[in-house]
């Protein structure tokens, strides 16, 4: 092989390199915005978390915030509420689940289960009865101490749990967790 073929041999495999390379390079680019109009917008990003001051909250007392359009309870429960809640037993339960994204998927519904802290102190819940989508009444509420919900009687216990009623499900818990002694983070 002369030295003229294997200089041309050289410049072939770069010009197949460079156009692949410009190809890509191109491909990227168009596909690129396709991709990038798949993320939330700001607006949507900016709700997705939300920070809560909890320090206000006094025991037997709730606070009710909005989050992604719906209602959210932070109850403070009283030693007397956590009591109730930790002597059910699952067994006794309609929904035996826990509802909570922030514990194993498929952990029963014990008090613990439904808790932030380990205490049992704080229940955050969304406020939406499973049954079809109304508000329940809080502060003791009820035969069981916790919620009820007027539109058809679902009655849900000091632990958000449904106890009595046509709903079907435990009120879900949010992603939630203490991001310090006085600051509960939603989402």
């Amino acid at each position: 092989m002369s030295q003229a073929e294997d200089h041309q041999g050289t410049r072939r495999d770069f010009l197949y390199y460079a156009t692949a390379g410009a190809a890509a390079v191109t491909g990227g680019a168009a596909i690129w915005p396709l991709i990038d109009q798949m993320n939330p917008s700001a607006d949507v990003a900016a709700q997705a978390t939300k920070e809560v001051d909890v320090s206000s909250i006094s025991a037997g007392t709730q606070l009710t915030v909005s989050w992604l359009g719906k209602p959210i309870f932070i109850r403070h429960r009283t030693d007397k509420e956590i009591k109730e809640g930790r002597a059910v037993k699952v067994a006794d339960l309609p929904d035996q689940n826990a509802e909570n994204p922030n514990v194993p998927a498929g952990s029963l519904a014990t008090d613990q289960n439904r808790t932030v802290d380990a205490d049992g102190k704080w229940l955050v819940m969304i406020g939406i009865c499973t049954h079809l989508g109304c508000v329940p009444l809080g502060n003791n509420a009820g035969e069981f101490d916790g919620w009820f919900c007027p539109c058809h009687g679902s009655q849900y216990d000091t632990a958000g749990r449904i106890r009595k009623g046509p709903a079907p499900r435990n009120m879900d818990i949010p992603v939630v967790k203490f991001t310090d002694a006085k600051t509960i983070k939603l989402g």
